[in-house]
């Protein structure tokens, strides 16, 4: 499958050219609609058990305005985003503008100009695999973060349909080392995500499955971060780091996920 040029598409979702009322409005509609979607698929049609929601509620109902916010998570399935937040209050999924940014594959979001137009409003960043952490995507994220705004990635940066351990992508490193504010990270694990939406045809949304959501401790960078500066490694030296506490804490997360989803297939 091809994907358009993305080109155009920054543009417009830093300044929208029909107007930022309608933009805003048309955005507020699609991420409410897909959210209340997902709040029935995963909440009513599908069994789901969701662990620490209420110490992420608090953060995304009392962070400060000037705090940004990154969650990461596994990625088994198309469905993940947004699917995951089909486990969130009703009041979070309707509240757009505090809703999360996602990075989104390109060639699988943005093929066509209509699809692409539809990810934009639901806000979703189109990022191109291979090209690095230095592209449009990076840097669009990297200015939400700025502004406060929650940014959601997946940091193995593919659809790990064979459930391996990865090395993950130092994307999310970069964002955190340069953002202005150090962010609120959360780690999140998710286990039947694959099984609602399954990575082979026809590729159709299931019901009646089991899954589980378990939301991490935020992870402090505070310590990290004063260690890197002051020992004044370059760039790619401090995005490893960075990546690599988020790995050890992503794994650690997996292992008590994976627990907590035995014992609810037991009950």
């Amino acid at each position: 499958m091809t994907s358009i040029s993305v080109d155009w598409i920054f543009p417009m979702l830093r300044k929208p050219s029909c107007g930022i009322f309608l933009w805003n409005l048309a955005s507020n509609f699609t991420v409410s609609a897909v959210g209340l979607f997902s709040k029935l698929l995963i909440g009513w049609f599908n069994k789901s058990k969701t662990h620490n929601r209420g110490c992420f509620s608090k953060i995304l109902e009392k962070r400060p305005s000037h705090v940004p916010l990154i969650t990461i998570s596994n990625h088994h399935s198309c469905f993940d985003d947004p699917g995951i937040w089909g486990c969130l209050k009703w009041k979070q999924l309707f509240n757009a503008p505090r809703m999360r940014w996602s990075l989104a594959a390109h060639d699988i979001c943005f093929t066509k100009r209509w699809h692409s137009y539809f990810f934009m409003l639901g806000k979703c960043v189109p990022v191109i695999r291979g090209k690095g952490v230095y592209q449009d995507a990076i840097d669009f994220c990297l200015e939400r973060l700025k502004k406060g705004e929650w940014v959601h990635i997946f940091p193995e940066g593919r659809v790990n349909m064979t459930k391996e351990i990865m090395r993950l992508k130092w994307g999310v490193g970069r964002l955190i080392y340069e953002a202005p504010v150090t962010p609120i990270v959360v780690p999140i694990w998710h286990i039947g995500m694959d099984d609602v939406l399954p990575n082979t045809p026809p590729y159709v949304l299931k019901t009646g499955k089991k899954l589980t959501f378990n939301f991490g401790k935020p992870i402090n960078f505070t310590n990290l971060l004063k260690e890197i500066r002051a020992s004044k490694v370059d760039a790619e030296s401090a995005r490893k780091a960075i990546t690599d506490k988020i790995q050890i804490e992503l794994l650690n997360l997996k292992i008590e996920t994976e627990a907590l989803h035995k014992l609810y297939h037991l009950s």
